[in-house]
């Protein structure tokens, strides 16, 4: 039977951008489809809640916590989607379903753009080496960048445009973002060769942004640092909500033996916070977050989106306790959950 409609649901940062971008050069939705995008911002979580199921229609879900979605994936499923799965966040126990296809990864050099470029068989690999360096993951992404015979300065301006995707994710609102996430992606399919969208006037604004942004970050002196750890607060600016991630990979990469956590307050009084391990030691930031309401993410990236302030202390607390070593043995464990259908 011919697919009845096609939906794409991904979580609105560089990743999860890139994840579907290289999936729909790869795998085009045939033309006069019926084909629905579902996306938003970094606290947009939980996205299958705006989708509704039907029998013939495909959902492929990217970058997305299926353990936040857990309920909403079940439904669909029970109203008769077929629901391919592509995540590296913790999941928890997968579903066991004849029309669910789930390829959970959670180590912590993974992400969504990794595991896609393996399922296309690395056939817009570029893009695939954005996403991994718009999650922080330098390693991942030089190695992935290694076979495509790119000089230094191209390379660059890959790390640059996943750092300003990544960027344009964060924001209270719709409001504080240059681009809605899906317009953005509308802007991006326009490009196979990710070098040609990093050329255009709408990212070198997304630069131009991000580096004022960023550079309003790097005034500020830690609340509280060690040798293996660092908290930063930022000010109420509406600038704070929009760097906070990029501040926290800023930190990651300039200090690679601490753990971070940015804390953002929000206009509700409550507060955003942003974690990053060690890249020494990749693991243990989603343990953290998930200790608190809201809180998720992975191994190596992690965040709360609302922190009650009343709850900061107690976070701080959980922060300072935290043994990054152990929890990196822990992530090794539990590195790898995936099923692929019973049926």
């Amino acid at each position: 039977m011919r697919p009845v409609c096609y939906v794409d649901v991904f979580h609105g940062d560089a990743d999860g951008l890139c994840a579907v971008h290289q999936l729909r050069l790869a795998r085009p939705v045939p033309p006069g489809a019926p084909h629905q995008i579902v996306t938003g911002l970094k606290d947009d979580v939980e996205l299958l809640a705006r989708v509704r199921g039907a029998p013939g229609c495909i959902v492929t879900v990217l970058d997305v916590s299926l353990d936040r979605n857990r309920a909403a994936l079940l439904r669909v499923l029970d109203e008769g989607a077929e629901v391919q799965y592509i995540d590296h966040h913790f999941a928890g126990a997968v579903p066991r379903h004849p029309r669910l296809q789930a390829r959970i990864d959670t180590a912590a050099d993974v992400c969504a753009s990794i595991l896609v470029d393996a399922l296309v068989g690395g056939a817009h690999r570029a893009w695939a080496v954005v996403g991994a360096f718009g999650d922080n993951l330098e390693s991942a992404a030089a190695a992935l960048a290694a076979p495509l015979a790119l000089g230094a300065a191209q390379i660059a301006t890959l790390r640059r445009l996943g750092e300003d995707l990544n960027y344009n994710a964060y924001g209270d609102s719709l409001d504080d973002v240059l681009l809605a996430p899906d317009a953005l992606y509308r802007a991006m399919q326009a490009h196979a060769d990710p070098l040609a969208f990093a050329a255009t006037g709408l990212v070198e604004r997304l630069t131009a942004r991000r580096r004022s942004d960023l550079a309003a970050a790097c005034t500020l002196a830690p609340l509280r640092v060690d040798a293996d750890r660092a908290v930063y607060r930022l000010p109420a600016q509406p600038w704070s909500g929009r760097v906070i991630g990029t501040f926290a990979n800023a930190l990651a990469r300039t200090h690679p033996r601490r753990a971070h956590a940015v804390l953002a307050p929000r206009a509700d009084g409550s507060v955003r916070v942003s974690v990053r391990s060690p890249l020494i030691a990749l693991g243990g930031a989603d343990e953290l977050c998930r200790q608190f309401p809201l809180g998720g993410g992975r191994p190596a990236a992690a965040g709360i989106p609302s922190l009650a302030a009343a709850d900061v202390a107690s976070f701080l607390a959980a922060f300072h306790r935290m043994s990054w070593t152990d929890a990196r043995a822990r992530s090794r464990h539990d590195a790898c959950a995936t099923e692929e259908g019973s049926g």
